[in-house]
């Protein structure tokens, strides 16, 4: 269905045009781009300048430099007429109703009819905007409702009126879901549909409390944030990362548009510290500083605002939270006395009410409203869910006791949860108080839901293997952060034979935040502080037999790599069949970064891809120089897309953009392969040698002369050379692939047991950030 979308047009080259218009060209898709003229003498000086300010932000809209040339710029004076070209028109204009209907007037004369024509509206009712159009115009409209920045937000709050062609708007979703990879919520056409109007709420009420309560941003932002799931900013911190200045906004458009008995109205007031920040600069992230800022004048110290004097402060850690209540037991927060559970009432009691009231108002079911805070605010739970640690016999008794109003939802619920999980399939609490199950869309498969079906086939302390269906396994890693261990390794030694004897292919998948960070580093300094040498050489000879026995295996492996993919974690990947790569896969081998090399196969993998590569020049050395300066660096790919430039993907590797689709598409992907399939030959290479080395090392010299690189970054490179040069072999010695297994060993073992290496993994434990000693 949604091959019938080949071409956009977004009107309006702001910062939400221009983001949907990059999202759209990340898909492959061409997309006309579309704004005012403002310079005669450059009629497209305003898209043009939008493209280019995205092709140097960070983070990046475009997931390559390629996927820029898909935007084709243009002005709404000229090229109008040329919407026409266009499946799809995408509003994304300031958000004034009369310049939104005086466009819609012209857009009536020159687009295709049953063109779809949506908004990008995050306030305006649809029935707003479509008063006074042509039946066949209303018929096509729809309201896409994207969240900043649309390449990062996975949420789509799609709205429809009553006489939009529901066929329409299923294509429109279809598309937005498969192509942009978006999680499509359908939101009724009401004051900021489901995530902002709940968002906002919640935003006011915690912001409100903090003021009234008497306490400091810190503390406010350690109840609110990682105890009750949602972002570890906290309230003030996300304030501060989405733009002060967007609240009154805001708070304008929902006291217009709400009703006047909508709870909203009663807590909506921007303090007048707010006012004043606003108009001194303060405005968060994007200005001078907001609730927090960086003091450069006293060396970058971080400071917060006082809530009552408006002056800033170095940053006070806040007192810890006790036991259960710092876990995120909801119950245990509540009940911590004084103005800490006075707070996370405040915020709580409000905010899960406000939301249990907008059911069906703002969206037909509560599973609605949960994805949409989930995906559109990251919070881990959404408002039912938190309902469901609190009780929403609790929740509707409290707010009884305190003489407030128990959402009709709640009363409903009784002593019931609003979920549960009836013969391995999660269910949710409907309206007409029956249970009805959670409805993935077609083609999604997940492995939460294969988990409360099934048990795994066999399982460690680190990684588990399951059956997926149709003959395909899957490996997952469940460690912290999906680290990489002996665990890992033993659990890969019990899969293949199972695989071999009872599956047809296997797929190495999980569902964390991150594939995989790499090697499980806190186990390695610990076994190095210990000077458990052995340990540390038995866990990299485990891992490089581990990935060659996949890589070997008489069935396909496909990997499905999404966020982080790491160190070892990538080199599962060099070792596998094929991968299916979320588009947000951030791939790399950083090793050199913590003192040390690959050692788990990555070098001649890296070589190998990069010598079948037809851009490169012939000849041994500049192979070996390409992968030198990629993993030297520690290069981490910022997209799949890049993963592929910089070969740690190849061509044919596939690449989902709906993180939901992920495990369906590598499952297909492997079933693909397994069909007359035949492990790969064990290459072998001719390589440089010691004049190769003498190269690299000048090279080396050079970044260091320039003070880019350490005088350990020349040891590290120095091994890595070693290895991808082929050590002690020459031009005219065949250098197989257990040699580069045997040189990584070595290196490997020489740099860990190194002082600068240790020093080096101990601190990006403790801070998160690579040393450079």
């Amino acid at each position: 269905m949604s091959d019938a979308i080949k071409k956009v047009c977004v009107i309006g080259a702001g910062t939400m045009g221009a983001g949907i218009a990059a999202q759209v060209a990340n898909a492959g898709i061409p997309v006309l781009l579309l704004d005012i003229v403002r310079d005669p003498a450059d009629r497209n000086a305003v898209a043009a300048g939008a493209v280019a300010k995205m092709l140097k932000t960070e983070p990046a809209p475009f997931m390559s430099k390629a996927a820029a040339k898909l935007v084709e710029v243009g002005n709404i004076e000229d090229d109008l007429a040329r919407v026409a070209e266009c499946d799809w028109i995408v509003e994304a204009i300031v958000e004034r109703l009369d310049l939104k209907q005086q466009l819609y007037t012209k857009l009536e004369a020159v687009r295709r009819p049953g063109t779809a024509v949506s908004s990008n509206t995050s306030t305006i009712p649809l029935g707003h905007l479509t008063e006074g159009r042509s039946e066949a115009f209303a018929r096509d409209f729809l309201i896409t409702h994207f969240f900043n920045p649309p390449r990062y937000m996975r949420l789509l709050e799609i709205v429809s009126g009553p006489a939009s062609d529901a066929e329409l708007v299923a294509r429109v979703s279809d598309f937005a879901d498969r192509t942009l990879g978006k999680t499509i919520v359908v939101a009724k056409d009401t004051p900021g549909f489901i995530a902002n109007r709940v968002g906002t709420f919640w935003i006011q009420a915690a912001l409100n409390a903090a003021f009234e309560l008497g306490l400091t941003v810190e503390e406010a932002d350690a109840i609110a944030g990682k105890p009750m799931g949602v972002p570890k900013t906290g309230v003030f911190g996300l304030v501060d990362l989405v733009g002060i200045d967007l609240m009154p906004h805001l708070q304008k458009s929902l006291t217009e548009t709400l009703p006047k008995d909508d709870p909203y109205q009663a807590i909506s007031k921007i303090p007048p510290l707010i006012g004043t920040m606003i108009a001194d600069g303060y405005t968060g992230r994007k200005g001078k500083g907001g609730f927090y800022r960086l003091n450069r004048e006293a060396g970058k110290r971080k400071e917060a605002i006082d809530l009552t004097t408006g002056a800033y402060r170095p940053v006070i850690t806040p007192q810890s939270l006790p036991g259960a209540a710092a876990k995120g037991d909801l119950g245990a927060l509540l009940a911590v006395p004084g103005t800490t559970g006075a707070y996370a009432w405040a915020i709580l009691g409000q905010t899960l009410s406000y939301a249990a009231g907008l059911v069906p108002e703002a969206a037909d079911d509560i599973v609605s409203i949960d994805t949409a805070m989930k995906l559109g605010y990251n919070w881990n739970f959404g408002p039912f869910e938190l309902i469901d640690k609190i009780g929403a016999a609790t929740l509707a008794k409290r707010l009884a006791d305190e003489g407030k109003p128990v959402p009709a939802i709640l009363t409903l619920a009784g002593e019931r949860s609003f979920y549960r999980v009836e013969n391995g399939v999660r269910q949710h609490l409907g309206l007409d108080g029956d249970y009805h199950d959670v409805v993935r869309p077609e083609g999604v498969l997940l492995l939460a839901d294969i988990k409360l079906i099934s048990k795994p086939l066999v399982k460690t302390a680190s990684a588990a293997l399951w059956d997926i269906g149709d003959g395909v396994a899957a490996l997952e890693f469940t460690g912290k952060m999906n680290a990489l261990d002996g665990e890992v390794m033993a659990l890969i030694g019990k899969a293949i034979p199972i695989v071999t004897g009872k599956f047809k292919a296997l797929v190495v998948y999980n569902e964390g935040k991150n594939f995989s960070a790499g090697a499980n580093l806190g186990l390695a300094l610990f076994a190095l502080n210990i000077a458990a040498w052995g340990e540390i050489e038995k866990l990299v000879a485990g891992g490089q037999e581990a990935y060659k026995a996949l890589k070997y295996a008489p069935f396909p492996v496909v990997s499905a790599p999404f966020g982080m993919a790491l160190g070892g974690g990538c080199e599962i990947l060099l070792n596998s069949d094929a991968v299916q790569a979320h588009a947000e896969s951030y791939i790399g081998l950083v090793e050199c970064g913590v003192g040390l090399i690959p050692g788990w196969g990555g070098c001649g993998e890296m070589l190998d891809r990069w010598r079948s590569n037809p851009a490169m020049p012939k000849g041994p050395m500049p192979v070996v120089a390409k992968v030198f300066e990629t993993v030297s660096t520690a290069t981490v790919s910022k997209s799949a897309a890049e993963a592929k430039e910089l070969g740690f993907l190849r061509p044919s590797d596939g690449i989902t953009m709906n993180r939901d689709r992920l495990l369906a598409d590598a499952k297909a992907k492997a079933l693909a392969l397994a069909e007359g399939y035949q492990p790969p030959e064990p290459p072998v290479f001719r390589l440089p040698g010691a004049s190769g080395r003498v190269a690299l090392d000048m090279a080396v010299k050079g970044f260091q002369a320039r003070g880019l690189a350490t005088d350990y970054d020349g040891v590290v490179s120095g091994f890595l050379a070693d290895v991808l040069t082929g050590g002690e072999a020459d031009l005219v010695d065949t250098v197989t692939e257990a040699d580069l297994l045997a040189l990584e060993r070595k290196g490997f073992a020489k740099l860990v047991r190194d002082g600068r290496t240790q020093a080096r993994i101990e601190a990006i434990l403790e801070t998160g950030k690579p040393l450079r000693n």
